[in-house]
């Protein structure tokens, strides 16, 4: 993107976006939304976007102010809304579903779900995991293996089996909520468009989990759903539509964000010494896997709406704007993250924001960081000399960075070349 437009957002003109639209779908499957990321820090850090069409919204790019937005509920509100596909309509969800809800009523919902969610909990499941991902990646030994349409099935698996929901649903529950933040993608997309798409994936998701809760507040198990059935909100057991909501974002969470960090990290590092290095010192895997976050930052952003007026660099924010930020730019910031363009495994300290932060820091992110640990574990130490070997294609989704097809080959580690 040219510099004079980048100087026309630095001095607050409202023609600026026809540089650029941080709303499109396309520039994130198609375009370079870094570089614009990249300038926008360097010169419009807090900028004002106005889309060709829909209301307007501020853009948050620096890591530090990113922060402070995610951390504040008092000033930034999630109850409204978090993502872009709602902007301008408050989210019917807010106060009942965990994600759009703000403490205290969130940490009592979010607390006793954390617990059983602690790495503990999740471990107890890790061998359970691993065979799940030994068979998942197994075909890689076999010729070209599309890795990304694999990771796509990888966190169901994993989820799946935690809410206690029967594998033949898998697939159809992960293509319901990948249509659901892809709405615009060709591949997802039903006749009627975006809005229709998502509708659909709305209405499949929701009918589905009725059906389940409806079981499980007959014959409970032991399973995450019979969980949040237990939970106590202050003398209150959540209502029937609040633990299908929760169904919803805890399926979503997992489903959109896991498999894209392995497919980032592949995509980006197989022909580099990340790998090989990687695979001949597996006691990496913890910082790897967190710069494999870093730089994928699959959720690309999250939307609060401020609760009084607040400046942010100068910047004066209007109570009831909303205010976007752009996690994979602020996971970027050079003034936070040095070589920030490198995938550095040994990078120390590596506060990355991939999963939020503050009180609505991922609460599946222990379950994330376990399936992607023991991903990255088995896959290294089964295989060598990956090779992408046609061309990727990205997910057409703002709110998703991701991957949607990524050939591969590899040779596993007894036919490997030696290094």
């Amino acid at each position: 993107m040219a510099l004079d437009a980048l100087d026309t957002v630095a001095a607050g003109c409202p023609m600026h976006t026809a540089a650029f639209d941080l709303t499109d779908p396309v520039l994130y499957s198609d375009g370079d939304p870094h570089s614009i990321f990249r300038e926008l820090r360097k010169h419009a850090p807090v900028s004002w976007q106005q889309p060709a069409t829909g209301p307007g919204f501020w853009s948050i790019t620096k890591f530090h102010d990113a922060d402070l937005v995610l951390r504040d509920h008092t000033k930034f509100t999630s109850e409204r809304g978090t993502l872009l596909n709602i902007l301008g309509t408050d989210d019917p969800a807010g106060g009942k579903q965990m994600a759009v809800t703000d403490p205290p009523r969130h940490t009592k919902m979010r607390e006793p779900l954390q617990r059983a969610l602690s790495i503990k909990s999740v471990e107890a499941h890790s061998e359970r995991i691993r065979a799940l991902v030994v068979n998942l990646i197994a075909p890689l030994a076999d010729g070209v293996f599309d890795f990304a349409a694999a990771m796509e099935h990888m966190p169901m698996a994993v989820t799946g089996t935690l809410m206690g929901l029967p594998e033949q649903d898998w697939a159809q529950l992960t293509h319901f909520t990948t249509s659901a933040i892809a709405p615009d993608d060709p591949s997802y997309q039903r006749a009627g468009g975006p809005a229709a798409t998502l509708a659909h994936a709305h209405r499949q998701l929701f009918a589905y989990f009725q059906d389940v809760v409806s079981v499980r507040q007959k014959k409970p198990g032991d399973d995450l759903i019979s969980f949040l059935l237990s939970i106590d909100l202050g003398g209150r057991r959540m209502s029937l539509g609040e633990i299908m909501s929760n169904c919803y974002s805890l399926l979503l969470g997992a489903n959109v964000t896991t498999p894209h960090v392995a497919s980032a990290a592949m995509a980006s590092q197989w022909n580099t010494a990340v790998f090989p290095d990687w695979a001949e010192n597996l006691d990496l895997t913890v910082r790897g896997t967190e710069e494999a976050l870093r730089w994928a930052s699959p959720a690309n952003h999250f939307m609060r709406y401020a609760t009084q007026d607040v400046t942010l660099r100068d910047k004066l924010i209007r109570a009831g704007d909303a205010v976007v930020v752009w996690l994979g730019s602020a996971n970027r910031d050079e003034e936070v993250f040095a070589d920030p363009f490198t995938f550095d495994i040994r990078r120390k300290p590596n506060r990355h924001i991939a999963f939020g932060i503050g009180p609505h820091y991922c609460v599946g992110h222990t379950v994330a960081k376990v399936t992607l640990r023991l991903l990255f574990s088995e896959m290294l130490s089964r295989f060598r000399d990956f090779q992408v070997v046609g061309e990727p294609e990205l997910l057409r989704s703002n709110f998703i960075a991701g991957y949607k097809h990524l050939p591969v080959v590899a040779r596993r580690v007894d036919q490997a070349w030696h290094r």
